[in-house]
């Protein structure tokens, strides 16, 4: 007997048009047009991505076969040659780009710079020729440890450029976690900056390198090149350590890029893992390229004049797929900021969406409640009239941040993309085409054409509507993680073994549940290990949070289960509070009862806990995984290296 579906809880009506201007000129311009992509490409995955590869993209040899689907292993446009570094630079030099703005970059201190398609090229090449002069060949990989200066985003396209493999591990990774994920994909060289820029602080990056490579596993690193950008003092060791400046005075600024397979091995990019090894994600590079050149331009309707910004980090694959490869494949704008909000500055996000004119702003529901409990003031304060469509990532939104967003940051008048998608996906799966799709607060809408989504049961069968289950992808995509890294054996296990194939379907699935409505939209309820069953009943922790986040004390919720021995598990709430509000037991009990009257007495919290802040990573992720140990008065288990603040930890441990 199948295991019983997420019960789904959470009910939303309210429903946005695309803005009547907006559609007119827009790529895709209604739900009739979508349709005529999306049944395309249903009937004809093969023709569908084939025309557009053509189209879109420059390729110096064309494939022999479109998609060779051996389950679960899939190789796109087989034979095939391409190189995503031409086609994100090399093919604009031939056009009016040359002279545009590639790359739009502002510091935490206010120091900024702007960098052309044609000096961006320059400082590939020649970034390409020092990692030649310094062993790096084509099939090496190359860990890339940074702050977000354009220096990173060089770095990725000069590893491109030569075949060789990048591995970007975030800049607030720990020296431990760096080492690990250098370990593991035996990189040869290492990329970073003698420090960056954070929350008014200098982080010490080549110190935790250094600290890195004293131990044992890393001794494929044979050479260190460092940016200076704090000009902090560091240490250099003879011999291995290079500043970058010194090499690229004298290298030459002429590097063919290198023809390579459609399917040789572009980046890895490790996700970290609740135990154990970190899994080295491995995406490759001509269905790569295609797919995030395409979903870049649909679902940000991109127009030569936009100003593009996603907020993210480039040690993400939020940074890789849409601050980096998709947009510079498409020509455009795109803006890097090294900073994030910070004491000295809550409202800098809008000091630069007012100082560059931005029209497109991508940024996670984290940042946005962040935004909220800051207060509507500092966003009031600048001209945030440039804005013409905002995004989402990361996470499901709630849909009382989504209005917020959509009221006090787009004026009303912006659509909101809410994207759902991962590291192993590469691109978007499910999300809105802003001139097309009416949209929902807190549904990432419908899947993106060539992309055939489901909501199943274990048995692989689909539930009714509005029922929970588990959200798949039922045929391949070229952006699709090939493997993790050196575990063949780990992909299958982790992604295509939790539902059996059924009927020679085979079936994605990467741990989130979801829901269809009535009309088709789907909404991601969160990971299914995060499910609690109360009483017979599953739930999805994501509903019970964005009830409890539509009252108007509460900033921030994150909801967990812990063992109970009359009802199985136990809805335990931890709440962050706005900051008129004081944690008390009436408003505790208030909270209780205002869960009730959203969602149904099945969901009513059994404990709350009010908590100044919540236990990230640094991406902005709950780590709702520690907050399970705590609600259950457990040790914390399992890998802890991408926790933000482990003071949250601590506090939390004292009052839980």
């Amino acid at each position: 007997m199948s295991q019983p579906t997420i019960e789904s809880i959470l009910h939303e009506n309210r429903t946005f048009p695309p803005p009547v201007e907006f559609s007119q000129n827009a790529r895709i311009k209604n739900l009739d047009e979508y349709g005529h992509f999306y049944d395309k490409a249903k009937a004809d995955p093969q023709g569908f991505w084939a025309e557009l590869a053509e189209t879109e993209l420059e390729w110096f040899q064309k494939w022999d076969q479109v998609l060779d689907w051996q389950p679960p292993y899939a190789k796109w446009f087989v034979n095939g040659k391409i190189n995503i570094s031409h086609n994100c630079l090399d093919r604009h030099l031939t056009t009016w780009r040359k002279n545009k703005a590639a790359i739009i970059w502002e510091g935490e201190p206010g120091d900024s710079r702007t960098l052309t398609y044609a000096q961006l090229h320059r400082e590939v090449c020649q970034m390409a020729n020092v990692f030649k002069q310094l062993g790096v060949q084509k099939g090496d990989r190359v860990g890339i440890y940074m702050p977000m200066i354009p220096e990173a985003a060089i770095a990725m396209l000069a590893c491109a450029r030569i075949g060789a493999a990048h591995s970007v591990i975030f800049g607030g990774f720990s020296a431990e976690a760096l080492r690990t994920r250098l370990g593991d994909a035996q990189a040869k060289l290492v990329v970073t900056a003698d420090g960056g820029f954070r929350k008014d602080k200098v982080v010490p990056l080549k110190a935790a390198v250094d600290e890195a490579l004293a131990h044992n596993g890393v001794e494929s690193v044979n050479n260190v090149l460092v940016v200076q950008r704090t000009k902090e003092k560091v240490h250099m060791e003879p011999g291995r350590d290079h500043w970058w400046h010194d090499l690229q005075a004298g290298v030459s600024a002429d590097c063919p890029p290198e023809p390579m397979d459609s399917e040789d091995l572009l980046f890895i990019l490790y996700t970290s893992g609740t135990t154990g090894k970190p899994k080295g994600v491995v995406h490759t590079t001509g269905g790569y390229n295609l797919y995030t050149h395409i979903t870049t331009k649909w679902t940000f309707d991109l127009q030569d004049t936009d100003v593009y910004w996603c907020t993210a980090d480039v040690g993400w694959i939020t940074g890789h797929s849409y601050i980096v490869y998709g947009p510079l494949s498409n020509g455009a704008t795109t803006v890097m900021y090294e900073g994030v909000p910070r004491p000295s500055n809550l409202g800098c996000f809008w000091d630069v969406v007012e100082k560059y004119g931005v029209t497109i702003f991508y940024t996670a529901p984290t940042a946005i409640r962040a935004f909220i409990k800051m207060g509507e003031h500092h966003p009031n304060r600048r001209n945030l009239s440039s804005l013409r469509l905002l995004g989402t990532v990361g996470e499901p939104i709630n849909p009382e941040a989504w209005m917020w967003y959509h009221k006090v940051i787009g004026g009303e008048r912006c659509p909101i993309v809410d994207t759902w998608w991962q590291t192993e996906t590469g691109g978007f799966m499910l999300t809105p085409l802003p001139g097309a799709t009416p949209t929902k607060p807190g549904s990432a809408t419908f899947p993106f054409p060539g992309i055939l989504a489901d909501v199943v049961d274990l048995d692989g069968n689909p539930v009714p509507a509005n029922e929970g289950g588990y959200l798949v992808i039922k045929h391949p995509w070229p952006s699709m993680m090939r493997t993790v890294y050196g575990d063949d054996a780990r992909f299958r296990r982790t992604y295509w073994e939790h539902i059996a194939p059924k009927d020679g379907q085979y079936f994605y699935f990467a741990g989130d549940g979801a829901r269809r409505d009535q009309d088709g939209y789907f909404w991601v309820m969160g990971r299914v290990d995060d499910v609690i069953s109360v009483s017979g009943h599953r739930l999805g922790t994501m509903e019970i949070e964005s009830a409890l986040v539509s009252h108007p004390a509460v900033a921030e919720a994150a909801v967990v289960g812990k063992p109970d021995e009359v009802k199985g598990e136990d809805v335990v709430a931890f709440v962050t509070l706005e900051g008129e509000y004081d944690p008390n037991d009436s408003l505790a009990q208030e909270l209780k009862d205002h869960v009730v009257k959203e969602i149904g007495a099945i969901a009513r919290p059994g404990d709350i806990h009010f908590t100044d802040a919540m236990p990230k990573t640094r991406s902005g992720k709950i780590m709702r995984r520690l907050l399970r140990n705590l609600a259950a008065g457990q040790e914390v288990a399992g890998d802890t290296s991408t926790l933000e603040d482990r003071s949250v930890l601590d506090k939390l441990r004292g009052g839980a």
